[in-house]
């Protein structure tokens, strides 16, 4: 079983081995149902259709139902679509302003690298939970709100990152050889650096994305993510909590679905294709 388990499978030129390939599914599949949900659910996300709560799973219930006898299934789809849509977002608005800072930092160098990485820095000491609840109970837990926060709370450290990368590109030869010819910074950035650092990055880029996905479940749990009638994974959990006690889907089922992105996207990145996660491949 080890050994089917880490054989490897060419496509493309790159090896793959079993791990990833399954870890590449889940995510694939909460990615079509985040985009298809409206159309795959069984019930709109506010019908009571059980005249228990915490009902158990059965046939047309298939997730049981939740603390009102709304369908666990339909609301966890549903779930899917604000946890990944929302994590998502925030972490391209993450990665593209951290890696475009680094890179411009890393090449201009003097007064505005000092500038950017103090104030990053400071940005950074601040805990990333204790920010995204000041802010969030400031200026209301609304989409836009929860994507802009997110953002700005892993810029600092998708800049640090690209940043550390970019300084060792820059003190290579060619760069050398790019700046007597008399390129501009742009060119520097967009043709020499940024190609050599893209595959580091985007290992760092769903990392990141783990770290958001748990950030925006853990202040929904806590009351500041979306508020009813809507709701993503960390908000079901919190307003089913009732039914732990009783072992009830409605608890056990959002926590599963956390749990199972999070873990496949480590997993993925852990076992991504050597010539993609490794830069010097």
């Amino acid at each position: 079983m080890a050994r089917v388990a880490a054989s490897r499978r060419s496509l493309l030129g790159h090896s793959y081995n079993l791990v990833g390939v399954i870890a590449s599914l889940v995510i694939l599949a909460w990615t079509l149902i985040a985009i298809f949900a409206p159309a795959i659910i069984p019930h709109s996300i506010g019908d009571i259709v059980d005249d228990d709560y915490f009902g158990p799973m059965r046939r047309g219930l298939w997730l049981g139902s939740d603390y009102l006898g709304r369908d666990m299934l339909s609301r966890v789809l549903m779930g899917a679509r604000y946890t990944v849509g929302i994590s998502l977002a925030a972490v391209c608005i993450a990665c593209f302003s951290g890696v475009v800072l680094g890179m411009i930092a890393a090449v201009t160098g003097g007064w505005l690298d000092t500038c950017l990485s103090r104030f990053l820095d400071a940005m950074n000491s601040i805990p990333s939970k204790l920010f995204g609840l000041v802010v969030v109970a400031a200026v209301g837990s609304s989409i836009p709100a929860l994507i802009l926060t997110l953002a700005v709370i892993y810029i600092p450290g998708a800049y640090r990152f690209a940043r550390a990368l970019a300084v060792n590109i820059n003190t290579m030869d060619f760069m050398t050889v790019a700046r007597v010819r008399g390129e501009s910074t742009a060119y520097l950035i967009g043709s020499e650096i940024l190609p050599n650092i893209m595959r580091p990055v985007l290992a760092d880029f769903g990392l990141r994305f783990v770290f958001i996905l748990l950030l925006l479940s853990g202040l929904s749990f806590l009351g500041l993510g979306l508020q009813p009638p809507l709701a993503d994974w960390g908000a079901l959990v919190r307003e089913n909590i009732g039914g732990l006690p009783f072992a009830a889907p409605a608890v056990i089922v959002p926590s599963l679905a956390i749990a199972s992105l999070t873990i496949s996207v480590n997993l993925l990145i852990d076992n991504l294709p050597q010539k993609i996660r490794d830069r010097d491949a």
